[in-house]
């Protein structure tokens, strides 16, 4: 049975081009031309998703947004805000009002058309607390501190977003050392705190879904406080497992921020991983220190049946760092992509709180965290 949309919009042309495109994708499609309407058609077709305008007469799309998700039969609906309204205000004030996605007209159809597929992933996961098979889970860390893995895993989560057009998910792991709100403008995050405080079963994936971020950039991050008082959280070991788990019910792909892991979640975190990621610098301390964390996954099974893919900060333009040859003499193992340097984008992106990437979305430090995203589609595609 063909899966069900409904089209929210004033604008008749735009009913009839997006009921039309979408009906040769073979969606059934159902429609409502005001807010008042789409809320009747959404309680009697039940539609698979919701594709919402924002300027309408009688209630505007944020308000129909809002009583949609306080009903008990929509609120897990999907929904795509697809409105002319660009500023990042409105949008803000959208994913705040409970939309999944937000997409400007005009667009090209092609990225509605994924846009409204990636959503429909995740609604199947949605109806019954999550999807028949968990996400694929990715650990990111490092074997010391200050070496960049929070930046690696927002800029990564976003290129694999902007480059494959499907769900996924961002989690700091780190209760009291979060980066991402700070990096990003947002003010006291603590999704993961909130969470950590409870039993272990009351943390449902509604309730993990509550604490989720939508952010302006299409993806979903759940955030740690960077409060010292916090990081006794770090001891609640099935708390944590119990995130992890309903967060791979929610998405295709988990990217967690593990830090440097020298927790006592450190085992727990690290059986759910499908693979690691491991961030290392060309200096001997790192390396020292690397050889030694590779060691231990390696005790623990990785490096076979789970893969690690190992990635190289360049962080300074000079000589006096180890080469690439000699860094893979020392590790015994090949190294998977290397970043470049990158001061003056790192000073632009803490200036405007907006992900490395875009500063310069053409770089070539964007064109690494591609070529990563897509070794990672790669290999979710076998």
């Amino acid at each position: 049975m063909p899966e069900k949309i409904l089209i929210v919009d004033d604008d008749l042309e735009t009913l009839r081009l997006v009921g039309l495109m979408l009906q040769r994708q073979g969606y059934q499609v159902v429609a409502a031309n005001n807010g008042n309407q789409a809320m009747t058609v959404a309680h009697t077709e039940m539609p698979d998703l919701i594709v919402l305008d924002v300027m309408m007469p009688d209630m505007d799309g944020y308000q129909v947004t809002r009583q949609l998700r306080a009903k008990p039969e929509t609120a897990n609906v999907p929904i795509l805000m697809f409105t002319a309204k660009s500023q990042v205000d409105d949008k803000v004030v959208g994913y705040e009002a409970g939309v999944d996605d937000y997409l400007t007209k005009p667009v090209h159809p092609v990225e509605l058309v994924a846009r409204i597929k990636a959503l429909l992933s995740r609604g199947k996961g949605r109806k019954n607390g999550g999807p028949a098979e968990k996400g694929y889970t990715i650990g990111v860390l490092a074997p010391k501190g200050g070496l960049g893995v929070s930046t690696m895993v927002l800029n990564l989560a976003l290129a694999y977003y902007q480059r494959i057009k499907l769900d996924l998910i961002g989690a700091e792991m780190f209760p009291g050392h979060g980066s991402w709100g700070v990096e990003l403008g947002f003010a006291n995050p603590a999704g993961l705190c909130n969470l950590l405080r409870l039993k272990s079963p009351e943390i449902t994936a509604a309730l993990v879904e509550r604490e989720l971020i939508r952010t302006t950039y299409g993806i979903r991050l759940l955030m740690a406080s960077n409060h010292k008082k916090d990081i006794e959280l770090a001891t609640s070991v099935a708390q944590i497992e119990q995130v992890i788990t309903q967060l791979q019910q929610l998405t295709r792909l988990l990217l967690l921020d593990l830090g440097t892991m020298g927790l006592p979640m450190f085992d727990k975190v690290l059986s759910m991983c499908q693979e690691l990621i491991v961030v290392t610098e060309p200096y001997p301390v790192a390396i020292t220190c690397t050889r030694l964390l590779l060691d231990e996954l390696t005790e623990r099974g990785f490096g076979k049946l789970r893969p690690i893919t190992l990635v190289l900060i360049n962080r300074v333009r000079a000589e006096v760092q180890l080469s690439i040859t000699q860094v893979q003499d020392r590790l015994g193992m090949s190294i998977s992509h290397v970043m470049p340097p990158a001061p003056e984008q790192a000073f632009q992106s803490g200036m405007r709180n907006v992900p490395l990437i875009m500063v310069q979305p053409d770089g070539l430090v964007a064109q690494q965290f591609y070529r990563l995203a897509d070794t990672i589609a790669q290999r979710l595609k076998k």
